[in-house]
């Protein structure tokens, strides 16, 4: 089994943001973070888990993602994706380049998500809150392609 632990964080929300994941299998861990200089905070929550689903190299290998997002766990645990995809996004829904994106990804893992408490005693998620607001605090910040395409749109 794969453990994933992910965070998102947002100076402002929209503003700087960044994301951390971490990655456990058997005795390897891998961290990951990349800030973003204009985004939401429901786009890093959403991003952190497709990060790490993208860095897995193993197909095949149940997956457990921890994420203190209610927003992310309710949306693929009580089918609201499956919904959204239904409709197209009807009704404004959000961020559908970032969900499109799960969604492909998705049908490579068997995916469980749990929910758990933000900034509470899970050594782990406070972890990946670390990696997510340094990245949003970093220099390295790089665009939110998806988010500013949302942008020009409106």
């Amino acid at each position: 089994m794969i453990n994933i632990y992910t965070d998102g964080s947002s100076r402002g929300n929209p503003g700087p943001g960044g994301y951390g994941t971490i990655l456990l299998y058997g005795q390897h861990r891998k961290e990951l973070s990349q800030g973003f200089i204009h985004t939401t905070n429901n786009r890093m929550e959403l991003m952190a888990v497709i990060a790490g689903l993208k860095a897995i190299t193993k197909m095949g290998i149940p997956v457990t993602i921890y994420s203190d997002s209610q927003y992310v766990v309710r949306a693929i645990e009580e089918g609201w994706l499956k919904t959204w995809m239904k409709t197209n996004f009807k009704g404004g829904k959000k961020n559908p380049d970032l969900w499109h994106e799960y969604y492909e990804l998705s049908q490579n893992f068997n995916i469980k998500m749990v929910w758990v408490k933000g900034h509470a005693e899970n050594a782990l998620n406070n972890r990946c809150d670390v990696l997510a607001t340094s990245a949003a605090d970093g220099k390295d910040l790089i665009p939110d392609e998806g988010y500013e395409e949302a942008l020009r749109s409106l």
